[in-house]
């Protein structure tokens, strides 16, 4: 019971208004784009699951918001234990959104379907892919940034995934393309299966995009014989510490220095200036940062490095001033050794 209560503690009132935005975004992908019945796509997981069980039970009112609360919310309270209090409490809030406006997108706001095609992209599925996709993605990436999951088959993956000796990422997969093929069975049609993939693969890059930010982090290791400068010019620079590892060449057997650190992807030209410029002869690997903690790396907020630049602006100009001062100087002294003469 305590253990509940910390984590209660740890729940962020102010994600709430976030994971409303992305109720509401996922809903608008999704039934505005994907569902409208002329259309006919496919979300992935089980909210595309609810999309096609909706439209085979719509007659008895089992419609998509409810399949979205009925496959969802068991899954979810089942992983408590293992996901924690949270991300539970994230994720059934945002599915709970996700679902009412679905809802009332569908039949009470009053949204006009024209021919039953989305109100904004029409019969055109490609187009209706690439949005429903897009949005969808936003909207799935918005929860996941803020806590939670707007999908029952991530948690589903994540309690049996292991069990059947497959990664989270393959059991989503699978999940996807099992039941896009069941779509197309059941429908006897392969042209919304297919038009579903193409909005899986852009909501894919959608929630990336949203989770890891558009300013991603890269690391770089440099491996050069002028370490120390090219160290020391690193740091001024991006304002933040480097890190010097020493290892060995494999066939050489002769001692090297690997340099380790970390920028944004607005600092990879500059930093490959520097590389060059100090050490033409350097070997450096730059690779993508899945995320990282402790130092300013997001654009426009380096104030460190900024305070650095402005002190070493004022140094500038206080040499340039005494270097013109005794330039005056000399040449007065010159003068007034003429005058003597």
């Amino acid at each position: 019971m305590s253990a509940l209560k910390e984590q209660f503690k740890q729940i962020k009132p102010s994600n709430f208004f976030f994971l409303t935005l992305a109720g509401i975004i996922n809903a608008v992908g999704v039934t505005l784009f994907l569902a409208p019945e002329a259309v006919n796509l496919y979300d992935s997981g089980f909210s595309g699951t609810s999309i096609l069980l909706g439209s085979l039970t719509d007659n008895v009112g089992l419609n998509m918001s409810v399949w979205l609360v009925i496959l969802n919310v068991p899954f979810f309270l089942f992983g408590l234990k293992k996901m924690g209090l949270p991300f539970i409490t994230y994720s059934l809030y945002t599915i709970g959104v996700y679902s009412l406006f679905s809802y009332l997108f569908q039949t009470g706001f009053g949204i006009v379907f024209p021919d039953g095609g989305s109100p904004i992209a029409g019969k055109d599925k490609l187009l209706c892919a690439i949005f429903g996709g897009l949005i969808s993605g936003i909207g799935s990436g918005t929860t996941i940034r803020f806590g939670g999951a707007i999908d029952g088959v991530e948690v589903m993956a994540v309690m049996f995934s292991k069990r059947m000796g497959m990664t989270v990422g393959t059991f989503v997969m699978s999940y996807n393309v099992l039941f896009y093929i069941v779509a197309g069975v059941v429908s006897k049609s392969w042209e919304a299966p297919l038009y579903s993939v193409i909005a899986y693969a852009v909501g894919l890059k959608a929630v990336d995009f949203m989770v890891d930010g558009f300013d991603k982090a890269k690391t770089a290791f440099i491996i050069t014989d002028k370490y120390d400068e090219m160290a020391s010019l690193l740091s001024e620079e991006f304002g933040r510490g480097v890190t010097k590892m020493d290892a060995e060449g494999y066939y050489s057997k002769t001692p090297k220095t690997v340099l380790y650190c970390v920028v944004n992807r607005f600092e990879v030209n500059k930093l490959k200036q520097i590389v060059t410029s100090v050490d033409p002869a350097a070997f450096m690997v730059i690779n993508d940062v899945t995320d990282s903690l402790g130092s300013s790396l997001k654009f426009g907020r380096r104030k460190a490095v900024s305070e650095r630049r402005a002190r070493r602006s004022e140094k500038m100009e206080e040499l340039k001033g005494e270097l013109k001062e005794r330039v005056l100087e000399k040449k007065d002294e010159e003068g007034g050794g003429n005058e003597d003469e």
